[in-house]
């Protein structure tokens, strides 16, 4: 069971200094700067590590409960697809209470012995300055962004840098291409949840897909299957599942949930929708959750959006589906423009040699900026609430 752990704000002021050098040496080893100890419990494999809770998108968040094998086995797995050296230096502007930060960051560089350089926020020119030292560079989309933004984001100035990844929403093509071309850099998409760690990477070497997550780790299978747990032939649509001693041992206290999350023949069923390609690359669509079912014809989101952020004059959008008397559900298009507001006509002719007419959003709302969460998800949950009406504008 865990355990409290009692902080005080106003021992702040009073930061005890703890070293450890590369040789195993230092204060932490020494124990001169510490208070007397218990002796230390012994842990298991199977043993919980951490309780990490989900991002609550989609419903009440639920406690991940991971073990210490797990934790391991997804830090070795990255450590080694990411090619990790002694060499590296790692510029780490991610929030530490998430997954992404807290572990898949901080344990490859544990796991090399490297220098990280910890911002207290993500800024822009803060991180800027850090790639003239540095080697490697984990972000989201929104990081990217607000990069590609600065005239001071030059392939000079990145010239050290060797590793750029990106996860914890999807990274759009336009956006992917604009790092490409300004640095030289193709970024790295890997893809993981709270509940199973990071399963899939594009390679280090070899191609990196705008659009896709690349292939399993070493010690993760993965595969794409239907409502009833059959994979799915390749290039068809199906929910992602994954079998991988990364995977938690189950949400804390919550066995309902947990028995549901997992097929009868022990998979992880992740609850996001995507394809896998002949030679296991995969794409996602987006959240089973997200799923538009519109006169009986099952959309997805993430196809739609695709093909809107490649129009002119769309900087990002969000398609969700709302509620209609006749069909069940319309699809209803969010965007945010780089300049004038676009409307209807604007975006027609692009969707009409991309999609079939049932896919057409039927309505189009145009904001300032889409709702995200701490990590850069968009809040579609609060985008379906505030377009729920009929006649919401």
């Amino acid at each position: 069971e865990p355990a409290v752990i009692v902080v005080d704000p106003s021992m702040a002021e009073e930061p005890t200094w703890l070293t450890l050098d590369t040789d195993g040496g230092g204060s932490l080893t020494h124990g001169t700067v510490v208070a007397p100890v218990t002796e230390p419990v012994n842990r298991s494999d199977d043993d919980l590590a951490a309780i990490l809770y989900t991002s609550g998108t989609t419903g009440r968040p639920k406690g991940a409960a991971l073990t210490h094998e797990g934790l391991r086995a997804n830090a070795h797995a990255l450590h080694d697809t990411w090619r990790f050296t002694p060499d590296d230096h790692l510029i780490h502007g991610l929030p530490i209470f998430h997954v992404h930060g807290l572990f898949v960051a901080l344990h490859c560089a544990l796991l090399s012995a490297i220098p990280v350089t910890f911002l207290r926020r993500f800024d822009v020119d803060a991180v800027l300055d850090g790639f003239a030292e540095g080697t490697v560079f984990m972000g989201v989309p929104t990081h990217y962004a607000r990069l590609c933004a600065s005239p001071r984001l030059t392939a000079e100035r990145c010239a050290s840098m060797r590793l750029f990844t990106c996860g914890s929403a999807p990274l759009t093509e336009p956006a992917f291409a604009a790092f490409t071309d300004r640095t030289g850099h193709r970024i790295c998409e890997r893809y993981g949840m709270s509940e199973t760690g990071i399963t899939t990477s594009n390679p280090y070497e070899g191609d990196r897909i705008a659009g896709t997550v690349g292939y399993a780790l070493p010690g993760v299978e993965a595969r794409v299957v239907d409502t009833n747990g059959a994979e799915v032939a390749a290039g068809e649509v199906g929910v992602v599942a994954i079998r991988s001693r990364q995977v938690m041992r189950g949400y804390w206290r919550r066995p309902e949930a947990t028995a549901d999350a997992y097929a009868d023949d022990g998979w992880f069923i992740t609850g996001d929708i995507a394809s896998m390609a002949t030679d296991g690359r995969i794409t996602l669509q987006g959240r089973s959750s997200d799923m538009i079912i519109s006169g009986g014809e099952n959309i997805y989101p993430r196809e739609i959006e695709l093909v809107l952020d490649e129009i002119d004059g769309v900087a990002e959008s969000a398609v969700i589906g709302v509620p209609d008397p006749d069909f069940g559900e319309q699809v209803l298009a969010v965007l945010v423009c780089e300049g004038a507001p676009l409307g209807d006509a604007d975006i027609r002719p692009a969707l009409d040699t991309a999609l079939a007419r049932f896919k057409h959003p039927r309505r189009i709302e145009v904001i300032d900026a889409l709702p995200r969460n701490a990590m850069g998800k968009v809040q579609k949950g609060e985008l379906r609430k505030r377009y729920a009406s009929a006649d919401a504008g």
